[in-house]
């Protein structure tokens, strides 16, 4: 049976690759979540440039109110499409996979960039930010509301995505481009590692990447399994000067600040490098496993 099935496959992806709409995305075709802004537009920005035959999806939320997305739309209007996607409602996610499996049948490349850390007056994980009168700074900070929020964002949004592009991703593998496998790259935080946790706080944010890295890897276990053309990692890019990781950067030393531009060229090197033998691991934006 599962011989039949390779075989069904492999001559699903020959026929496919032979089609003339496959020819025209001989480039690849790869999709961003979370791409309005930070590190998932300078994924989109740097996938755009660095293959002039390769086509980038950009979702998010509220596409519209992106300038970084329309301007970006404005330069590369051939190879850039750009779809709302709801994280917290999995009809929008279903529906961005419907409208990409209409427009190229495939993906080769999904990359999840979304995420939060902390919202004002609702989600504040920092133990060191004294201005912050809601600190995850104890047990006793915590909140129910501020736990399930991060982990509908952070982990339960980013699985839904991956569950509904899987068929799209095996159909790709790595046709029209330099790898052998598609690649799932969902971005993770050092701080999701339960090995290397010997600080404290952050509890909400810590927990919903450590719940992203098991789900991630257990995707991955799965993939590997059915013997899908599929390698799934996971990515911490190091501390980004971003919105993101604004109010909390008073204590980060100035060289482990990253640019946005040094910490995405550092991921997509490890993506395009990534081995079948990658399949479930968690790599540091400089190449290093971290523990789980």
């Amino acid at each position: 049976m599962a011989s039949q099935s390779l075989r069904f496959l492999s001559l699903t992806r020959r026929a496919f690759s032979s089609s003339t709409s496959a020819l025209k995305f001989n480039g690849g075709v790869s999709m961003v979540q979370g791409a309005s802004r930070g590190i998932g537009l300078q994924f989109v920005k740097q996938l755009l440039e660095n293959n002039d035959r390769g086509h980038v999806i950009a979702t998010c939320r509220n596409p519209n109110s992106s300038t970084g997305l329309i301007h970006l739309k404005d330069k590369f209007a051939d190879r850039l499409k750009i779809l709302p996607l709801d994280l917290t409602d999995e009809t929008s996610i279903e529906a961005s996979a419907l409208s990409i499996k209409d427009a190229y049948g495939h993906l080769n490349l999904l990359i999840n960039a979304s995420g939060i850390l902390s919202i004002p007056e609702v989600l504040q994980p920092a133990y060191y930010v004294s201005y912050i009168c809601n600190t995850e700074t104890t047990l006793n900070k915590l909140e129910k509301s501020s736990l399930m929020l991060a982990y509908e964002v952070n982990a339960v949004g980013p699985i839904l995505v991956i569950k509904h592009m899987w068929p799209l991703l095996k159909i790709g593998g790595g046709f029209g481009t330099e790898r052998s496998t598609a690649v799932v790259a969902s971005l993770s935080a050092r701080v999701g590692s339960i090995g290397d946790n010997h600080l404290g706080g952050w509890h909400s944010y810590r927990a919903s990447k450590t719940a992203l890295n098991q789900l991630s890897k257990t995707a991955s276990v799965e993939f590997a399994r059915k013997k899908d053309p599929i390698v799934c990692i996971l990515l911490h890019p190091g501390t980004v000067d971003t919105d993101l990781s604004k109010p909390f950067q008073k204590n980060v030393p100035k060289d482990k600040l990253f640019t946005k531009e040094f910490s995405v060229q550092k991921m997509l090197s490890i993506i395009d490098n990534v081995k079948v033998h990658d399949n479930g691991k968690f790599f540091a934006w400089d190449g290093q496993e971290i523990p789980w």
